[in-house]
């Protein structure tokens, strides 16, 4: 983004004339520079497409943001019905309304010649790229079925994608409706896909201090164990959903993991703040008081907001034995200027923080930095992100793995945020990572 770019989107974001600036530019000026990537990486979804979609809507009303975006998810959920009604002989999952125990059954039976391969690849920006996946992978007398299965999953994890877009940045309530009808979709779909992988899945809730409730996953490889776990959180408007499908192709790595959504938003009643750094202590109570996980083998992993959680508890939790940041926010992106910074970002971080005007939103930022505790963090700490990235500082990284006495740092050459270009790269290295630092903990 140039400077006169930057100086017109937080003009817009001053004069809250951002909507009305849509209607002329569309929306995407005033959108991070990776949502379209993002959301691609997490629903397969073809990035010129997306991006042809996106120049269709010229406004953030939730009216027209969520129904726009809601037709669009509600076209592959239909999609994903007509697949699974070629599958069937007897009942076709529910995907139009709340879903029940007996859809994930009948989904299980429908998907499961085509669940391990979708576990590995992930969703496709295309059917020709599905067709080409299958003929290399299936045997030619499944091929049919295993395709109409693969496109089914395809079809509801871009449902659920959509319905988060939809939801994106939530908190309002027509928001916050898509983002329940996303996560009711992964209910159903995870409740469905984990046994055919060999895996267990739990859906966690637990109360933690100011009364609040943390609502998550627990997912556990077979065996009794104590198995390492590995508590995921993530970022803004992230979800847990966003973070579990491309996980699903590590299942054999005998690694549990928890994963939940980051205080401040979504689904929590209160917003965020440094005393929310509570929620995580507890939540590792949690994970340390349940028998088949490994008290000694505790890492963390954060992705942007969530590797700010990630970092922080990594300075203050022993518990934790190694923890992975990835485009963690930790002193100079609270502290620096905001040019740029489309309004509906800062309306976002307001909501989140409970900030009531701009001058609160800069100090509840400002306290969130931990730079002072950089040098406390003495475990094995990996940190990644985009040597580019243009949501965060990325100075913030480099001085995060400087500072801390195990600090290592990974830059992706001419990538943003995180390192959505290198999405698929990032995660391998990531479990690698963990990989070795469990091994290294074994007695």
């Amino acid at each position: 983004m140039s400077v006169l770019q930057k100086m017109f989107v937080t003009a817009c974001a001053i004069t809250r004339t951002t909507d009305v600036a849509a209607r002329a530019t569309g929306v995407a000026p005033f959108l991070p520079a990776l949502f379209a990537l993002r959301y691609a990486n997490m629903g397969g979804l073809d990035r010129t497409a997306f991006a042809h979609q996106l120049s269709g809507i010229r406004s953030f009303r939730d009216d027209r943001w969520c129904g726009y975006w809601n037709s669009i998810a509600s076209s592959h959920a239909d999609l994903a019905t007509g697949l699974l009604r070629d599958l069937a002989v007897g009942t076709v999952p529910n995907i139009g309304g709340p879903a029940t125990a007996a859809d994930g059954e009948a989904l299980a039976d429908l998907i499961a010649p085509a669940a391990a391969l979708f576990a590995d690849h992930g969703p496709q920006p295309s059917a020709g790229a599905i067709t080409d996946l299958v003929a290399a992978h299936a045997p030619a007398a499944d091929r049919l079925r295993v395709t109409t299965a693969f496109r089914a999953l395809d079809a509801w994890v871009k449902a659920m994608t959509y319905y988060q877009v939809s939801a994106f940045p939530g908190h309002s309530e027509q928001r916050m409706q898509a983002y329940r009808r996303s996560r009711e979709l992964f209910d159903v779909l995870i409740g469905a896909v984990a046994p055919l992988l060999n895996l267990n899945v739990e859906f966690v809730e637990m109360a933690v201090s100011g009364g609040e409730t943390v609502a998550g996953y627990l997912v556990l490889p077979p065996g009794p164990g104590p198995h390492p776990i590995v508590l995921t959180t993530n970022g803004l408007e992230g979800t847990a959903q966003e973070l579990a499908i491309p996980q699903l192709r590590y299942r054999d790595s005998d690694m549990a993991m928890f994963l939940m959504e980051m205080p401040g938003s979504y689904a929590y009643t209160k917003p965020m703040g440094p005393e929310s750094e509570a929620v995580y202590h507890e939540v590792i109570d949690h994970l340390v008081a349940d028998d088949r996980l490994d008290s000694q083998r505790i890492a963390m992993v954060g992705v942007s907001f969530g590797g700010y959680w990630t970092a922080r508890l990594a300075a203050t939790d022993h518990r934790i034995a190694g923890a992975i940041a990835c485009g963690a926010p930790t002193h100079r992106s609270f502290t620096g200027g905001a040019l740029g910074t489309p309004q509906i970002i800062l309306h976002a971080l307001a909501q989140t923080l409970g900030a009531r005007h701009p001058l609160d939103l800069k100090r509840k930022l400002s306290a969130l930095s931990i730079r002072d505790r950089y040098a406390d963090i003495s475990i094995p700490l990996l940190v990644i992100n985009g040597d580019h990235d243009t949501l965060m500082s990325t100075q913030d990284s480099v001085d995060l793995a400087d500072a801390a006495p195990n600090g290592t740092v990974i830059l992706y050459p001419d990538d943003d945020h995180c390192a959505m270009g290198h999405y698929r790269q990032w995660l391998d290295e990531s479990q690698r990572w963990l990989t070795e630092l469990f091994l290294s903990q074994k007695v």
